[in-house]
């Protein structure tokens, strides 16, 4: 199920933020793409979130004195840095079709805060659930998954847009929010419970997939939207009929 629009009938402004955040995200990716395979696979270690670089940090120092990033800075890099063309895809189309209404609620200012907590709690979520892993993590997934918690919690019968494909048979169909993100999150808690012995076993799950971040930044969302929206305007009232197609 892939989510490629959403209606936006009560949204009142420009998501300003939301562009800005999918246009740093491209250029990024788009910088290390242009790297040599090597010095790209450098950067993305420097600058990615590694469990063991503060789980074992002395370990990890000795054996690896190249890489000289603060880890506390690699929280924030590590969620503007993706790792091939259907990474950076996936989650800035996610981002484009969700970010907007969360944006549009809370306001620019707050939704900037709003989305770096997220990212920040989905990184250390990854850490603590990934004590040995020696991989770096990268990706905007935990922010992008508070996104996701943020607007279940506002516009749960929102009419989200979407495209299933059956082998080479696309179908069209429009869900409503709580269908399509509740889908989303029972899928990503599933993986996640079940990678948890092969993370603490071998240090990472074993289709390189960081659920536990994700499934961190979701609550983050649904806990900091409730707290961003207790002083903001009241929603507009609202039109659940669907669109026809």
């Amino acid at each position: 199920m892939f989510p490629y629009a959403d209606d936006n009938r009560d949204r009142l402004r420009r998501p300003v933020v939301t562009i800005v955040l999918i246009a740093i995200n491209v250029v990024a990716f788009l910088y290390t793409v242009m790297l040599p395979t090597a010095d790209r696979n450098f950067f993305v270690a420097n600058w990615g979130v590694i469990p063991v670089r503060i789980t074992q940090y002395a370990a990890f120092t000795r054996a690896n004195p190249e890489i000289t990033s603060p880890f506390i800075a690699t929280l924030f890099t590590s969620m503007f840095l993706h790792g091939g063309w259907w990474h950076i895809i996936g989650n800035m189309l996610f981002l484009w079709v969700f970010g907007d209404n969360v944006e549009d609620r809370i306001g620019p200012f707050r939704f900037v805060i709003f989305y770096i907590a997220c990212g920040l709690v989905g990184n250390v979520t990854h850490i603590v659930t990934n004590i040995n892993s020696l991989a770096p993590s990268i990706g905007a997934s935990g922010a992008i998954a508070g996104v996701l918690g943020g607007y279940i919690v506002l516009r749960p019968r929102g009419q989200v847009r979407n495209l299933i494909l059956l082998g080479f048979i696309p179908i069209f169909v429009t869900l409503s929010a709580w269908i399509v993100i509740g889908y989303w999150f029972v899928l990503q808690a599933f993986n996640g419970v079940g990678s948890l012995g092969t993370n603490f076993r071998s240090g990472g799950s074993g289709d390189g997939v960081a659920y536990w971040a994700h499934i961190g930044g979701f609550l983050a969302g649904v806990v900091l939207i409730k707290l961003s929206t207790a002083s903001t305007r009241p929603l507009a009232p609202y039109n659940y009929s669907p669109h026809r197609h």
